[in-house]
C-alpha cells in the first residue's frame, strides 16, 4: 500500500520518514474515563457550625481531602465554653498547618479555613487566627 501511495505522489519516503510514520501509528493518548463522581476536582465551600468540640471531626476530614473551603460558625461553642473553643481552634490550626492551608477569622463568630491552593485575603477587618 505504501509503495502505491509513494508511486502516486512521485517520491519515495526516506528511512527516517518511514520510522516517524511507524512511531506515529504506535502513539496514543490515554483518556481519563472515570465518571464525575469518582473524580473530585471541584472546590466545595461548606458552612459548618461548631456546637461541641466533637463537631470538628467532620470539618477536619473534609479539609484533609483537599477540596473544601470551610466557613465555620463558632458562636454556639463560644457562648457555651471558651476553653473548648480554644481547643477546637488549636486543632483546626494544626490541621491547617499540616495541609499547608490558610486560616483566618472574620467577624466575631466565623472562621474560614482553606486548603493549600487558596489563600485568605486579609484587610484590617480580617483578624488573623494564628496571631490570636
Amino acid at each position: 500500500m505504501r509503495k502505491i501511495l509513494s508511486w502516486v505522489r512521485g517520491s519515495s519516503p526516506s528511512g527516517d520518514e518511514e520510522d516517524e510514520m511507524e512511531m506515529g501509528e504506535e502513539e496514543y493518548v490515554e483518556l481519563n474515563t472515570l465518571s464525575g463522581d469518582e473524580v473530585k476536582s471541584k472546590v466545595v465551600v461548606r458552612p459548618y457550625v461548631i456546637d461541641d468540640f466533637s463537631d470538628i471531626k467532620d470539618i477536619l476530614d473534609s479539609l484533609r481531602e483537599g477540596y473544601t473551603i470551610a466557613l465555620i460558625n463558632i458562636k454556639p461553642l463560644k457562648e457555651k465554653d471558651l476553653v473548648e473553643l480554644k481547643r477546637a481552634i488549636n486543632k483546626l490550626k494544626k490541621t491547617c498547618d499540616a495541609i499547608q492551608g490558610d486560616i483566618a477569622g472574620f467577624g466575631d463568630d466565623y472562621i474560614v479555613v482553606t486548603p493549600s491552593f487558596a489563600k485568605v485575603y486579609r484587610t484590617k477587618q480580617t483578624a488573623d487566627v494564628s496571631k490570636g
